[in-house]
């Protein structure tokens, strides 16, 4: 239960990290060029949690690697959570991302 806990914590602080990115980056991009914050922030939700769903457990460095990784008789890189990390890229996606996209969503509408 306990690793339930942490990876639940590790979801929480990586959703306000990206909330305090996302609200600082557009509060400048508005404060330069103007606009509605709301829409801007509700944009930049969706564009983040997208990206993050796409990148968040590294499946691309990864497949970058695997041409260079087979060559020199390594194997694949195995689907875990390393480096003090719970959550897998599953967790990051349900926990961060689409939290961040429905915030996106419901700020636009």
């Amino acid at each position: 239960m306990s690793t339930v806990v942490q990876g639940l914590r590790e979801a929480l602080v990586l959703f306000v990290v990206a909330v305090a990115a996302i609200t600082v980056a557009v509060g400048v991009w508005v404060a330069v060029s103007g606009g509605d914050f709301v829409h801007r922030v509700g944009v930049a939700f969706l564009l983040v949690g997208a990206v993050i769903g796409m990148t968040g457990d590294l499946t691309l460095s990864r497949i970058g690697m695997l041409p260079a990784r087979s060559t020199f008789g390594l194997a694949p890189e195995r689907e875990d959570g390393g480096g003090g990390r719970v959550l897998t890229g599953v967790g990051i996606f349900l926990f961060v991302s689409v939290p961040l996209i429905v915030v996106g969503i419901l700020l636009i509408t």
